[in-house]
């Protein structure tokens, strides 16, 4: 039989009756087959939906619906339109809580990522093989312990007898010993500090992931044609990082506006409202006071700024990459 005559036949079947029944395509199953695909990743996926909604949409969409109400929990809740929001811009104290969580960002994210470009570029220029992989270890380590222990540690460290007074007392240095987390002028830093010693290694790794996919070729074009270690800093590796960059500044960020558990630990807000950030004001307000709207209102918008500045953050990093 003719090449021709088998491909026309081969997309039918004869039935019992004599006639010829078509037979299914390759694009019919090639289809079928997908949908299973298909209906086998969404039931993949369902479950962590499920998971995601209960524990994050609902409680979102609830956080702004108390918002709007002046409640304490218990009681019926009363209609308070957008007072609860104009609250937080007249109550020094709790508009001051958003003042030190941007102060916190310089802490938090801004000199953990400069340092952390500085010192991923020293490794990768001096530490390699076993001895870099010591290296990226002992700086990941205060990402790895909770930050819970991270600030008892630093609560004893900071402490009026703590190691760092002493030192400070050993060198001749003793006038300039305090109790770093309970004075009103340094205790905001003093718990910056702690953010930059934890953060400081995610940064540090993650750039120099980057760094690492860089191509060699570049930083030996520039040593022939003798550039320093500054200027290959700034016009290679500054450059090719923006997206990790951009990560770093992400995460850091985030943490420094939804900071609590550290502040929570060592300082708990005070002294006085010197370290009072929105995470603490919010536990606060919601299981102490029962202002469970102000409580609402305060993370609503909390969430608000959050978005506003990592928003730019991100689009700014990918267009650069984009480029």
């Amino acid at each position: 039989m003719p090449a021709s005559s088998k491909t026309r036949t081969s997309s039918t079947t004869t039935t019992d009756s004599g006639t010829m029944a078509p037979v299914p395509s390759r694009r019919f199953f090639s289809f079928r087959k997908d949908s299973r695909e298909k209906t086998r990743g969404w039931l993949y996926v369902t479950p962590a939906l499920v998971m995601y909604a209960v524990f994050v949409l609902i409680p979102l969409i609830m956080s702004i619906y108390f918002s709007f109400f002046r409640w304490n929990g218990i009681t019926p809740m009363k209609w308070a339109g957008l007072k609860n929001y104009i609250m937080i811009f007249e109550v020094p104290d709790l508009l001051g809580t958003i003042v030190n969580a941007f102060k916190l960002v310089l802490f938090f994210s801004f000199i953990p990522v400069a340092l952390g470009l500085i010192v991923a570029s020293i490794v990768h220029r001096v530490a390699s093989g076993q001895f870099g992989e010591i290296v990226r270890t002992v700086l990941f380590l205060p990402q790895v312990i909770p930050l819970v222990a991270a600030g008892i540690i630093w609560g004893w460290l900071l402490a009026r007898s703590g190691l760092i007074n002493q030192i400070l007392g050993a060198i001749g240095l003793g006038e300039f010993t305090r109790a770093w987390l309970g004075d009103f002028t340094w205790a905001l830093p003093a718990v910056g500090l702690i953010g930059i010693w934890v953060l400081l290694g995610f940064c540090t790794v993650l750039l120099l992931t980057g760094i690492t996919k860089i191509d060699p070729a570049l930083y030996e074009s520039a040593r022939i044609d003798g550039a320093s270690w500054f200027k290959e800093f700034t016009s290679i590796t500054i450059p090719l990082l923006r997206y990790e960059i951009g990560v770093c500044l992400t995460v850091t960020v985030t943490n420094a506006l939804a900071a609590f558990d550290i502040v929570y630990v060592s300082t708990a807000g005070g002294p006085g409202n010197s370290t009072s950030v929105p995470g603490i004001q919010i536990y606060i307000l919601a299981f102490t006071e029962q202002r469970i709207g102000l409580a609402s209102a305060l993370a609503v918008l909390l969430m608000i700024l959050v978005l506003l500045v990592i928003i730019p953050i991100q689009r700014l990093s990918r267009e650069e990459v984009g480029k």
